[in-house]
């Protein structure tokens, strides 16, 4: 395996055409890029990932968060998650970013992930983390024997029958409910994508995570303008107080006038094959009273379409009651 190093921003181009020599951006990409490396080298360990090429990025100035002239915040694809989670202007504008990103992983992991890195983190179905289990993600056509078999933390909602594999990171969540747009620098130019275009259903294609083709590099991810008058809340449901993945999430973004709710978005997490923006929740709170009736109501509207398996239909209720106690803490904000 080769590894490659680039230590200057305006060498971009060099190793965006250097991954676009890769036959694909998704699953068994020969050419990868490298920056924290806190989920490629454990599965390269695993021999999930044996790219032939490593492209190191950590060079590239990408770790930068910058306020832009009308308000958006720009977050640079390789700013430390610990940086991004104590950065003032994140823990004031943007307190569900921030509260998201100290739920996950340990304090060590997080002075080394990215944001570009964590907004590609892989599942942790142990069917896909197992080369010697078949699984469609990781090898198409092989099946998905979490279906029958160890589906406990696995996904209720976006669902197919060839994958039910869980998004597994905090910080794609809260980027759902603030409405974060990334940019992406590729062979064909640049591009904007929103967040919630940015991961892919796994339909027949549970190996195609995300939108990204061969040499698309993150360069950033950006939020827009803080809305001043709303409340977030980040509340993580999970087996243990720390370095545990979510049985279930929410993020909440919420304004409410009156004591009704004139703004608000909800995200779901570890219950989604991508990180879970439920309209219908926000449909039924939207105008409503900030009640325990309304979240209820709201909560019923989210997992309204789950499909639960053999062993994670606990997740259900559990997801419910995550939605309702954040949005509970959220609303009650002094």
């Amino acid at each position: 395996m080769e590894l490659f190093k680039f230590t200057k921003a305006t060498e971009i181009p060099q190793a965006v055409q250097m991954a676009a020599l890769s036959k694909t951006a998704q699953q068994g990409a020969d050419v990868r890029f490298i920056a924290g490396g806190t989920t490629l080298l454990d599965l390269m360990k695993l021999n999930v990932e044996v790219p032939t090429q490593l492209v190191d990025i950590n060079g590239l100035a990408l770790d930068n968060v910058e306020r832009l002239p009308d308000g958006r915040l720009r977050i640079g694809a390789l700013v430390r998650n610990s940086d991004l989670a104590h950065h003032p202007e994140v823990q004031k504008d943007y307190a569900v970013l921030s509260q998201a990103l100290l739920s996950g992983a340990s304090a060590q992991l997080r002075n080394m992930a990215t944001t570009g890195g964590n907004l590609l983190q892989r599942t942790r179905c142990m069917y896909f983390r197992n080369d010697a289990l078949p699984c469609n993600k990781r090898e198409p056509g092989t099946g998905c024997p979490a279906i029958e078999g160890d589906n406990r933390s696995l996904a209720i909602l976006g669902t197919s029958s060839d994958c039910i594999a869980t998004n597994p990171s905090d910080m794609n969540i809260a980027l759902v409910a603030l409405e974060a747009t990334v940019q992406i620098k590729g062979a064909k130019g640049e591009r904007e994508v929103p967040i919630g275009e940015f991961h892919l259903l796994p339909g027949n294609m549970p190996h195609r995570e995300n939108v990204l083709e061969p040499g698309d590099l993150v360069t950033s991810v950006t939020l827009p303008a803080a809305k001043a008058g709303s409340k977030q809340s980040y509340l993580k449901l999970r087996d243990r107080a720390s370095y545990e993945f979510a049985l279930a999430s929410a993020a909440i973004v919420v304004e409410v006038h009156g004591g009704k709710i004139s703004y608000i978005r909800v995200a779901l997490g570890g219950v989604g094959t991508k990180p879970w923006r439920s309209h219908e929740a926000e449909n039924a709170l939207l105008g409503k009273t900030a009640d325990e009736r309304s979240f209820r109501t709201a909560a019923e509207a989210a997992l309204h379409g789950a499909k639960p398996q053999s062993e994670n239909g606990f997740k259900v209720e559990l997801a419910k009651r995550c939605i309702v106690h954040a949005l509970t803490v959220a609303t009650q904000q002094a």
